[in-house]
This record gives C-alpha cells, structure tokens and sequence, in this order.
C-alpha cells in the first residue's frame, strides 16, 4: 500500500504580506507573468505590478477572461511563451488559480498562487478543476507538482465580501466528511494513492477549526479587519483544506457539485462553496450519519445562510427529471463519488438529494414555530 502527502513548497500567510514577497519569488527569476481579474487589478494588483516593478521584476500582465478552460489556458500560455517569463503568479479567486496552476504546467515554470479572497481551498494543490468555456465540470487535470509558494494577505482578504469568506466555510467542511469516507472505502485520495495519518488529522482539524470560529471570523470580516479567529478560518479555507482535500481525497460532495452542472439556469449564480454545502448534507445522508451528525452541519449552514434546500439553489421548479440529470451527472465514472464506502447510484444520489430538501424544510419550519 503507497501512501502520498502533498503540500506546496512555501505557504506564507498574514497581514502585508503580498507587498513582502519579493524575498519568496526573486529565487525563480525575474521574468513574471502576473494572471489577474480587471476586478483584482483594481483593488489590488496594478500596485502589485507596481511593487514587482520598483524590485526590478519584469512584469508581463495577462487579463484573466474568467473561465478556467482549456482555450483560455492556451491563450496566456502562449503570451507566457512569448515572453519567456519564468514564474507565473496567479492573483485572485480559485479560478484564476487553477488556471494559473495548468499554465505553470505547460510553460514548466514556476507558480505562486496569491488568493486575493479565502473562499477556495484549489490554491495549495497539484490539480485544477477545469471547466468548459460556458462553465460546465469538464475534468480534473493533475500536476508533477505543488505551486512553489502559496500566500495570502490576510490584510486583503479581510476586504473582500463575507459571502466569500463563507463560501471558502462551505467548502472546506466538506473536506473532513469526505476524507472518512475515502478512508472508509479504502480509497485513493487525489494524488493516487492512500491517505496517511496525517491527512486525517488536518480534515478532523479543518472541521473542528470552522465550528470553532466561524461566528468571529465572520464579524472581523464584516468589520474589515484581521483577527486571530480571521485568521484561523483563512487558513481553515485554504491551507487545511487544500491539504485535507488532496492527500485526503473527495468523494460524494464534490461529485454533486459537478453533477449541478448538468443543469442551467440561476444555480450557477450560486459560489462553488454554496453549491458543496448542499453537496455535504447529501453526503452525510448517503454515508448513514446519524441525526445529531446531521442537524450539526444543517444549523452550521442555516446560521450563514447557506443553500439547505432546493429553493436556495434555485431549483424550486427543477423536474424529478432535472434531479435524475443531477445525480446520473453526480455519478460519472471520471468522478469521485466512486471513492464512497458503498456503491452509489443515480436513485441513491436522486433520493439523498430529495431527502435534504424535505428535512431542511421541515427543520426550519418547526424551528419557527418554536419561537413563536
């Protein structure tokens, strides 16, 4: 039995500490490619341009378009080419990310990851998500390697949207859930291989860390500002999670998260968290959790106002037919809901969804009444 942990080269974490990395990147040469958002470039990475110029960093800008796909992948790839830029740095949301991570992968160069938001935990890992160019789950493309530095300005990230902070919540409480039942099933995590022991510990870490903190974090976020509790859940979001992820594994959440992109329509307004979140109470019924189990994520999810049931997705009016679509999406062989301890089919997957909905529903309902 082969057992494999992950991590990036350096991860670097706190307050001002985008405008401190020169010392982190000068060591892989000064022709950088800089993937940003016209968003980010605003708020912050025309002044990083600025900063990596006055160190006398070559500085070549590709404008993010905002699909990670293969056509916009090989469309900065070949403005890297041209430049012969020797590290890319990928400044802003998970997409960005991933898709600086495929870039760095093709022009076999350098990465640095620098998340302008904490609401993904695709910064620290070896693989990206990649999408079709109107959004559709496509495929999992995996790497030789880690980014070489991974690091978050928590003074930044502390201005960004609590939504987002939330979202990073929602998908990082999947990791701990899904990486029992990889181990469970005797599955392989995400670099191929078993998990060891100390990819369990940072899922059950992850978890404990986000009930733990969550409500602070939250306040310092609304407030703007970079607290301790802020910064245990960025770390939470991205650093336990991206670990916990990939040497852990995913299973059936992740998997119902791509199986939502078989449909169109106001859904996909949703974040990549928010989606999960209704992915982890599907797996929780798929798995047998029991009620007590249950109720504590469900209340962890309604007191951020987390989608719970179909109506918060958007889905209030999707057929039992839309829903098969879902689950039968849910359970394709290149997934990972394959990694369950059991065998889960599209009927399982068509009920747990149905089921989270009904009891969210009725959880709510009698919660008001109580009040009253």
């Amino acid at each position: 039995m082969t057992q494999v942990f992950a991590s990036p080269s350096t991860y670097i974490q706190g307050p001002g500490e985008l405008f401190n990395s020169v010392q982190y990147i000068q060591k892989y040469g000064q022709k950088v490619l800089l993937l940003s958002d016209p968003t980010v470039l605003k708020i912050v990475g025309n002044q990083f341009i600025d900063y990596l110029k006055k160190n006398n960093f070559d500085v070549n800008l590709a404008t993010f378009e905002g699909e990670a796909s293969e056509s916009e992948i090989n469309r900065v790839t070949e403005i890297g080419k041209q430049h012969q830029d020797q590290l890319i740095i990928g400044l802003g949301g998970g997409k960005t990310a991933d898709s600086a991570k495929a870039i760095a992968d093709n022009l076999n160069i350098a990465a640095m990851i620098a998340p302008t938001i904490a609401s993904t935990d695709a910064p620290c890992s070896r693989l990206s998500v990649i999408y079709t160019d109107d959004g559709q789950f496509d495929h999992y493309r995996f790497y030789k390697k880690n980014p070489e530095i991974v690091l978050l300005d928590t003074k930044i990230i502390a201005g960004a949207p609590v939504q987002l902070l939330i979202s990073g919540m929602a998908d990082a409480l999947a990791t701990n859930v899904e990486a029992i039942d990889v181990r469970k099933a005797n599955a392989d995590n995400m670099l191929g291989a078993k998990q060891t022991i100390v990819a369990g510990s940072i899922g059950q870490a992850c978890e404990d860390t986000l009930f733990e903190y969550a409500d602070l974090a939250v306040a310092a976020n609304r407030a703007h500002v970079a607290t301790d509790a802020l910064n245990h859940i960025v770390e939470a979001n991205t650093l336990l999670s991206g670990l916990g992820f990939e040497s852990g594994g995913l299973a059936a959440a992740h998997a119902i998260h791509n199986g939502f992109t078989a449909l169109s329509g106001d859904i996909h307004h949703l974040t990549h968290g928010e989606k999960v979140a209704y992915g982890t109470l599907v797996e929780l019924i798929l798995d047998g959790s029991d009620q007590k189990r249950f109720e504590k994520f469900l209340k962890f999810d309604l007191k951020l106002g987390l989608p719970t049931t179909l109506t918060r997705l958007h889905l209030a009016n999707a057929s039992d037919e839309d829903l098969m679509k879902v689950a039968t999406q849910a359970c394709d062989e290149n997934d990972t809901m394959k990694c369950m301890p059991t065998d889960i089919t599209p009927a399982d997957v068509f009920a747990a969804i149905k089921a989270v909905d009904e009891y969210s529903r009725d959880f709510q309902g009698k919660s008001v009444m109580e009040l009253d």
